[in-house]
């Protein structure tokens, strides 16, 4: 069964004028044109709608109960325009963004917020992936924006560094690694681990670094964030790696310590990239200068390859 929207049009304006005269002025329709339309709607519908007399139409049982849905049809079509207007004018836009890990729960949040109450008219897509996927689906232009490891970015990105990212070692106070300052990875890989749970990039970035010293980290717990992976840490049950922004947040209320790691891959730089500022929706770039401005690592300009690397 298939209507057509000037039919339904049509079908709305002649039962509110009670006439197919009145109905067709008001659709800018010739009366023969008009009459012929409604003809064709009933024959779709397989029922009668109009119950025709000489004072005019009034409508079948049939015919009140597609007056109904034909309001309600109408009416969601106007909705569609006038969104699809308010984003092709910019009034209205969705941004797509990819984020590993620790963006994702610790350095976006508080930013990413602050854009959303300055733009009340956009709304916000995130989704967490692993750095070095962000970077493909960037470049292949899956999405708008990324935050992602900069040394994973491909030279053909444009980046500024947000943030830096340290990856440190948690500890329980009673633990005989509370009392170093610093640590080799090597040196812990046969301890009982708590991490996240396997789906999250963090993890497995830390899991491709013990495999490539030939080791298979053991977890005896895995939690799904932060915070429960340091108050496992607090209990002895095993130590934690986790980004020292984030231990350094949960040891103002539980009792840890925290050993830097001496391996380079422990300390990120992490960076916003995207393919080209010139060509991206307004409303995505007027995120990029918000997080520009809200960086906490200076970056005056975005770059392409090692300018960007500073």
């Amino acid at each position: 069964m298939h209507f057509d929207l000037v039919d339904l049009r049509l079908f709305v304006a002649v039962a509110e004028a009670r006439s197919i005269t009145g109905g067709a002025a008001v659709a800018n329709l010739a009366l023969a044109s008009a009459s012929a339309r409604m003809q064709g709607l009933e024959a779709a519908a397989g029922v009668a709608l109009l119950t025709r007399g000489r004072r005019g139409v009034t409508l079948t049982a049939a015919g009140e109960n597609l007056l109904g849905h034909a309001r309600v049809v109408l009416q969601d079509v106007e909705a569609l325009r006038g969104d699809m207007a308010a984003y092709a004018d910019g009034t209205r836009a969705s941004i797509s963004m990819l984020a590993n890990t620790v963006g994702l729960s610790e350095h976006l949040p508080k930013a990413l917020a602050a854009f959303l109450r300055e733009h009340p008219q956009v709304s916000l897509n995130v989704e967490e992936r692993e750095s070095a996927d962000i970077a493909q689906a960037i470049a292949a232009g899956r999405a708008d924006l990324g935050f992602a490891a900069e040394h994973t970015l491909p030279d053909t990105l444009d980046r500024f560094v947000f943030s830096v990212d340290r990856l440190v070692l948690v500890t329980a106070p009673r633990s005989d690694l509370a009392s170093r300052r610093r640590i080799d990875f090597r040196e812990v890989v046969d301890r009982d681990f708590i991490g996240l749970t396997n789906a999250t990039a963090l993890q497995n970035h830390i899991g491709k670094y013990a495999a490539r010293i030939g080791a298979r980290l053991t977890f005896r717990a895995q939690m799904r964030d932060f915070d429960a992976m340091c108050q496992m840490a607090a209990a002895h049950v095993g130590i934690a790696i986790v980004p020292e922004v984030a231990a350094r947040r949960c040891a103002r209320s539980i009792p840890i310590r925290l050993v830097r790691i001496r391996d380079a891959w422990a300390n990120r730089k992490l960076a916003i990239c995207f393919r080209d500022l010139k060509t991206m929706p307004r409303p995505a770039r007027q995120l990029v200068d918000h997080l520009r401005a809200a960086a906490r690592f200076p970056s005056p300009a975005s770059s392409r390859g090692e300018g960007g690397r500073a």
